[in-house]
């Protein structure tokens, strides 16, 4: 390795306190979750819609669950999918799934049956844990998969299932009632699989990425670790809008909290109103959230009624945030306001700027301790020097072991333990690494490398645009060109012409929107990720008709 990667230059802006090298306790997950239990009983482990939970009462429902999941013939190694919003059954399922040596398989709860059958057949998941209202879509694909048993959950907030419930369907609430605290005693080591997190899908077909409880218990301790001398063990309030089936909700929400004595506020589907009435009444501490969350709360009507000092840190992760949000967010909450990195991949944090120390506003930070990272040219592999742009590669213990049944796919993203991540990133003189934009978002207009991120910014300072997001067109001329999406703030209204002479004025020419769409939404996954993707697919669509 080259000596600038080698010299980890980033170690030097680390905030104080931070070490550069840690020691991973040699255990799995549950066994650290087991150890909060016996640490702080009394403590409040969950808040959902009113109702609370402490540590003791949380820890007697998983033992109550497992001891169940094992009488329906759940052993060691078996994948078992999870299909619920944030909720307090998320939470039991996932350490009684764990306790028993099982492998969560995160589903999201917005999949049609097509991306749940095929996920299902994937992970070869024979159980199901599931809301009663989501019951007709698992049983319309149980026949095609080798579904064995549905374990339903009723949320009256969200729904009831009318219906009668046909064989192999077992009620939560029943399963726990019916079961002693005694679940078996399995063995199960900090190498084994934990989870399947399966990849956002948006850039293509779906893999599941094993992360092991090595990984997950690292990627926790990181964390907690860059937000030394912020996060106290056994006093967090952890605001946990991101949904748990995602890794970044799981890791920074769920996982963090478990693990050292946090409070989950949860919440079970994203509204800008729930989220401050929850900020209110619970005064989290901490904000982990997506760029849209922000956004959604800073453009809320009645945002200044509402009491937002209690929060200390945002750390912003899933997309790239932009600069005029992060210094908005910072004014109205008094909190710290931080852009990090991460991939499903590798638990997922692999960067972040520091909490008490250097920040750079639109950079990703730097690596986590025991993290390295490098630029390499995406043709030849070969490293780059600061500031030259190519693929970010990253190297730690957060890394995942490889893609479920993927031994080809897991070849291309894994090379001598360096995960290839697909973006296009540099790096500074000082170690800062700053994400241009994914390898397949890079639009080529006219010979020209045009980055998405860099034009979004410059639309997200035009005063009246509430989200921008842009894609690359096909163009028989230029090959392709920009076209803009945008969601004009409420009450305002914005012409075509009014954002492209915006862009002239702060972009290079061949990098100004061509075509601008307005909407009154954009598409999005369920953490609040834009789907470029499909945008990209609906305009190759209108194309094809023409």
């Amino acid at each position: 390795m080259s000596s600038v990667y080698q010299a980890k230059p980033w170690l030097k802006h680390y905030s104080e306190g931070v070490r550069a090298s840690l020691n991973y306790p040699e255990k799995t997950l549950h066994e650290l979750f087991w150890e909060t239990t016996e640490k702080y009983p009394g403590l409040i482990a969950t808040v959902f819609l009113g109702q609370e939970m402490t540590y003791k009462e949380l820890g007697e429902k998983i033992k109550r669950f497992t001891n169940a999941l094992s009488k329906l013939g759940i052993k060691k190694g078996d994948r078992v999918a999870v299909m619920l919003p944030n909720c307090p059954e998320f939470v039991i399922s996932y350490f009684a799934i764990l306790t028993l040596g099982g492998i969560v398989v995160q589903t999201n709860p917005m999949y049609v049956e097509r991306e749940l059958e095929y996920q299902l057949n994937d992970s070869g998941a024979e159980t199901i844990i599931l809301l009663d209202v989501l019951y007709p879509r698992a049983n319309a694909v149980k026949g095609n998969t080798a579904l064995k048993n549905l374990i339903v959950v009723n949320i009256p907030l969200i729904g009831t299932y009318p219906g009668e419930f046909g064989p192999g369907v077992y009620k939560f609430n029943d399963l726990i009632s019916d079961s002693e605290p005694n679940p078996p005693e399995v063995t199960v080591t900090p190498d084994d699989v934990a989870v399947l997190q399966y990849t956002g899908g948006t850039t293509g077909i779906s893999k599941g990425a094993m992360l092991t409880h090595k990984n997950l218990v690292a990627n926790v301790y990181q964390v907690r670790e860059f937000s030394n001398g912020i996060f106290f063990d056994g006093q967090e309030r952890i605001l946990t809008a991101l949904p748990l089936f995602h890794v970044y909700g799981m890791t920074c929400c769920m996982n963090l909290a478990t693990c050292f004595g946090g409070t989950m506020i949860l919440i079970p589907k994203f509204d800008a109103t729930l989220l401050l009435q929850h900020i209110q009444r619970y005064r989290p501490t901490s904000f982990p959230g997506a760029p849209t969350m922000y956004v959604a709360l800073l453009n809320h009507p009645d945002l200044t009624k509402y009491d937002l000092r209690s929060i200390n840190v945002c750390v912003s992760g899933s997309a790239p945030l932009p600069v005029e949000v992060q210094t908005k967010f910072e004014e109205v909450t008094g909190a710290v306001v931080v852009e990090g990195y991460g991939l499903s991949e590798a638990s997922p944090v692999t960067h972040c700027n520091p909490i008490r120390g250097t920040r750079k506003i639109g950079s990703i930070g730097v690596p986590y301790s025991d993290t390295i990272a490098k630029i390499v040219d995406i043709e030849t592999g070969e490293e780059l020097p600061p500031g030259q742009i190519g693929e970010l590669v990253v190297k730690g213990p957060q890394v995942m072991k490889g893609y479920w049944n993927r031994p080809e796919e897991t070849a291309n993203a894994l090379k001598d333990g360096w995960l290839y991540t697909g973006d296009l990133a540099k790096m500074d003189e000082d170690g800062f690494f700053y994400i241009v934009d994914r390898k397949k978002d890079m639009i080529i207009a006219g010979g020209y490398n045009i980055y998405p991120r860099e034009v979004e910014e410059v639309l997200y300072q035009h005063p009246k645009v509430k989200e921008a997001i842009v894609v690359g067109v096909p163009d028989p001329y230029r090959g392709e060109t920009v076209k803009a999406f945008i969601v004009v703030k409420e009450g305002e209204t914005l012409t075509e012409q009014e954002v492209i002479e915006f862009c002239n004025a702060h972009l290079a020419r061949y990098k100004v929107p061509r075509l601008v769409e307005f909407r009154s939404e954009l598409p999005k996954t369920a953490v609040g990720k834009v789907l470029r993707r499909q945008l990209r697919e609906e305009e190759l669509k209108k194309q094809q008709k023409n």
